[in-house]
């Protein structure tokens, strides 16, 4: 089409993407080796589209690798746009150009709107769009917590609340999550993060449903099209959707939660040669991606096809600016970095050390306030849990925290892994000077099986995802509890009730940063499928009528919730010093009875006590973890002060609401507290200080839990009876790595 009354000008090289300018609109994109570029303009005049198509082919229009130009009279709201670019096309030799295709630009903070399933027709027409950030924050900014009181809440953006059972009125978008807001405060989360908000293709699943033959989609959203441009079909009004997710994030700062996106910038939704070029590929093959050099081939260490260069300066500047812009944009308070460990690769896929990517993330001066999540591995085997980075502004998704309590409750494991985990991990993190709060600890994420499933199957059962079975992990550390799924008999369905509260009672009152699973909090189940990334119906959806049904377990996960509230000791930020000669350790180990350790393989009882100072006195816990499957024991607690008793607290082993007692009775045998098998005992006690009138008071873990009330004080004592099966025989034996006492 003419371009002749669109006034043309040279433009500028920065930076980078579509601006707004005096002169009008200035386009600017990076390729190396393109031999010739168009931009492609759609413009909207009077309910008709014009398409205009600009070539950069004046040396003006091109600066070093980067080519511009300035378009003048266009108005942003009327327009869309895309590149075509031409050069070699050798994939041997990684060389992709195809001048039929119209490329997404990097740096366009929109794309063109469309409704979740809609047909994409990326890579055919233009879809950026120019942005307008005219919303009104009305003062808002990032909240910049301290780490010590964060609790993360992984959820899917669509899937959080797509069922009906949620009861929202816009469900499965932004405004869906907004209405769930009293719900996420109530519950005791500080931090959600949310699970890829950037522009995927939700229809390029290639596979269908084995039984219906219908095809599955792309879920998870893990193939990103873009970095910045948000995914518009998670709006209830998708041409409104950047105002609606800065509502969202407005919304939940309001409530005092932090929000964290999950970004992927270790591969794109490209795939491989055979693959959809939208964007990097036609762009510049060889610079954005990892290619062997032999044949061209992609190397693929994300297992999604493709490998970014991630620490070519290019791709390194396109990750940082990434970040700002979600940053200063959309004020968005951290990030977790999908497959983080391939930020570690250099051009050839090797291992490098101090990787100039992760330096970059970590030292920008706009990011540095984020919290920076990184997960350690990469999928060829880059194992890196304890080792990402020596920076202490990097945490990491503790990859064996989960994978030490998950043995440990499944029958296997050592107690010594298990107290290394509770201590905080100091085996990978002490040596670098870090401190518990690097370790994100968990026990389930989007990735594997729900917390109701780890505890109810013993296989995968991913047949609906149309690879017969052979997708998702086979090692998943779970047991069935004695019968493989639904339905079961009562006694077993207790005995996973159980489980699942002894793990979250040592997940939240352990030294780290907590992250739950949404959904794990009312027994949500996948119905044994670890690998839900197709399942955009009932197996990925939350099915919000178990709220009604686990109310017990979701009162559970409130209570401890609220108690590392309210108390420092189970959220250090360093870790245990060792204990000095006559001074009282603030951790001291045990196996059944008090000074005697027994850290052999074969040992399946711990018990440990931590002390605590608070504005009100001393406080004193003591956990009783049984990871015995058959066996109750019967442990001994240490001696408490003058003046203390020790209350009972929780017992996983019971039901609501003695599982977690708001109104802890005083024991009257703590010599003899017996432990069910696969359970946790909590007991607390404290000492007052002195008051000027002689008063003393007491701090209770109950005043955090009762919201409208405080706990009484009440003589009633409970008597703990010891198991006739307790027969264990204490053996002494060297402390575990990292427990620090």
């Amino acid at each position: 089409m003419s371009t002749a009354h669109l006034p043309i000008l040279a433009g500028t090289p920065l930076p980078l993407g579509p601006r707004l300018r005096p002169q009008g609109i200035n386009f600017s994109v990076f390729s190396r080796h393109a031999k010739a570029v168009w931009l492609v303009l759609d413009v909207s005049e009077a309910g008709d589209v014009q398409r205009h198509e600009i070539p950069l082919n004046r040396p003006e229009n091109r600066t070093g690798d980067i080519w511009h130009v300035m378009i003048g009279e266009l108005q942003a709201e009327n327009l869309s746009y895309g590149f075509r670019m031409d050069g070699d096309h050798d994939p041997a030799n990684g060389a992709a150009f195809d001048p039929d295709i119209i490329l997404i630009d990097p740096y366009c903070q929109e794309l063109s709107p469309r409704r979740w399933g809609e047909k994409a027709v990326y890579g055919q027409t233009t879809c950026c769009r120019v942005a307008r950030h005219d919303f009104d924050w009305r003062g808002d900014q990032p909240l910049r917590p301290s780490g010590e009181k964060r609790v993360i809440y992984e959820l899917h953006p669509r899937g959080f609340t797509a069922s009906a059972t949620s009861g929202v009125s816009a469900p499965g978008t932004y405004r869906g999550i907004i209405e769930k807001i009293p719900y996420l405060k109530d519950l005791g989360v500080t931090a959600v993060e949310l699970m890829p908000v950037t522009e995927f293709d939700e229809n390029d699943c290639p596979f269908i449903h084995p039984e219906s033959g219908a095809p599955l989609k792309n879920f998870w959203g893990y193939n990103p099209l873009s970095f910045f441009a948000l995914k518009s079909g998670y709006a209830f009004q998708p041409e409104n959707h950047l105002n609606e997710f800065k509502e969202m994030v407005r919304q939940l700062h309001l409530a005092g939660i932090e929000v964290f996106l999950d970004m992927v910038f270790n591969h794109s939704g490209e795939g491989g040669y055979n693959g959809r070029t939208t964007s990097f590929r036609g762009l510049d093959n060889q610079v954005y991606y990892l290619l062997d050099p032999k044949n061209g081939a992609y190397l693929n260490h994300s297992g999604c096809g493709n490998t970014l260069n991630c620490n070519h300066v290019v791709m390194r500047d396109l990750v940082r600016e990434a970040l700002r812009y979600f940053v200063v944009a959309m004020h968005i308070d951290g990030f977790r970095f999908d497959l983080a460990s391939v930020f570690g690769r250099d051009a050839q896929g090797r291992v490098v050390p101090n990787p100039p990517l992760v330096e970059r993330i970590a030292e920008d001066p706009v990011v540095r306030g984020s919290a920076l999540i990184a997960e350690a591995w990469d999928a060829t085997g880059l194992y890196q849990v304890g080792n990402f980075s020596s920076d202490r502004r990097w945490s990491e998704w503790n990859g064996r925290y989960r994978d030490d309590l998950r043995r440990f409750f499944s029958g296997g494991g050592s107690v010594a892994s298990l107290a290394t985990r509770l201590a905080g991990s100091s085996d990978l993190y002490q040596s670098s000077r870090r401190g518990p709060l690097n370790s994100i600890n968990f026990l389930t994420c989007h990735d594997g099986f729900t917390l109701y499933d780890l505890v109810s199957y013993n296989q995968k059962h991913n047949v609906e995802n149309g690879e017969d079975n052979r997708d998702g992990d086979n090692n998943n550390l779970s047991w069935n509890s004695g019968i493989e799924g639904d339905p079961c008999p009562e006694a077993i369905s207790a005995l996973r009730v159980r489980r699942i509260k002894s793990m979250i009672c040592l997940l939240l009152l352990s030294q780290g940063v907590p992250m739950l699973a949404a959904g794990d909090e009312f027994g949500r189940s996948q119905k044994g499928n670890n690998n839900a990334w197709c399942q955009d119906n009932a197996i990925g959806w939350l099915d919000w009528s178990l709220l009604r049904r686990h109310e017990e377990l979701r009162r559970f996960f409130r209570l401890c919730l609220a108690l590392r509230r309210k108390f420092g000791i189970f959220s250090r930020p360093d870790f245990f010093p060792p204990p000095n000669v006559g001074a009282t350790s603030e951790i001291e180990w045990q196996s059944l009875r008090p000074g005697e350790e027994n850290w052999d393989e074969d040992c399946r009882v711990l018990g440990v006590t931590l002390r605590g100072k608070t504005t009100s006195g001393e406080m004193f816990f003591f956990l009783a973890i049984n990871g015995d499957s058959k066996n109750f024991q019967v442990f001994t607690t240490p001696q408490p002060l003058a003046g203390q008793n020790w209350r009972l607290l929780i017992d996983t082993s019971s039901p609501a609401p003695n599982d977690f007692r708001e109104m802890p009775p005083v024991l009257l045998r703590p010599e003899a507290v017996s432990v069910a098998p696969l359970s946790v005992v909590a007991l607390y006690a404290t000492t007052a200080r002195p008051s000027g009138t002689g008063n003393k008071k007491e701090a209770r873990p109950a005043a955090a839990i009762s919201k409208e009330k405080q706990m009484e004080k009440t003589d009633e004592a409970s008597e703990v009876r010891p198991s006739q099966q307790h027969s264990q025989t204490l053996r002494s034996a060297a402390k575990p790595q990292g427990a620090d006492a």
